[in-house]
């Protein structure tokens, strides 16, 4: 019902940098905005995600070198992902929680991310 687009992703040498960034459609309240990915062979895994109101958490592999990042007034949120490695290619995924008492969960289509030299 709600599109969340995208954007960011491609190409990008070890030790780049990159930004992501989703837009979410719609007018209902933002709970919860996250980034996943998934690399070939492995199971999609949580990067970062915020909570309005709560607190942000990172996955052990990309503490402190990404950050997440939301502005909900916007309806948008990034990660900005620095000192990148070939383990870090993966599809990226967005996803945001829409409602506070009644909540739904929208994804993004997958950006890719690929590193290498």
């Amino acid at each position: 019902q709600v599109p969340l687009v995208e954007s960011g992703g491609g190409l990008v040498q070890p030790g780049g940098s990159l930004r992501l960034s989703c837009v979410a459609s719609g007018s209902r309240s933002i709970s919860r905005m996250a980034w996943y990915r998934q690399a070939p062979g492995k199971e999609r895994e949580l990067v970062a995600a915020i909570t309005t109101g709560g607190p942000t958490i990172y996955a052990d592999s990309v503490k402190g070198r990404f950050t997440i990042s939301s502005d909900n007034a916007k309806r948008t949120v990034w990660l900005q992902m620095s000192s990148l490695n070939p383990e870090d290619t993966a599809v990226y995924q967005c996803s945001i929680v829409l409602g506070s008492t009644l909540t739904r969960t929208y994804w993004g289509q997958g950006t890719q991310v690929t590193v290498s030299s």
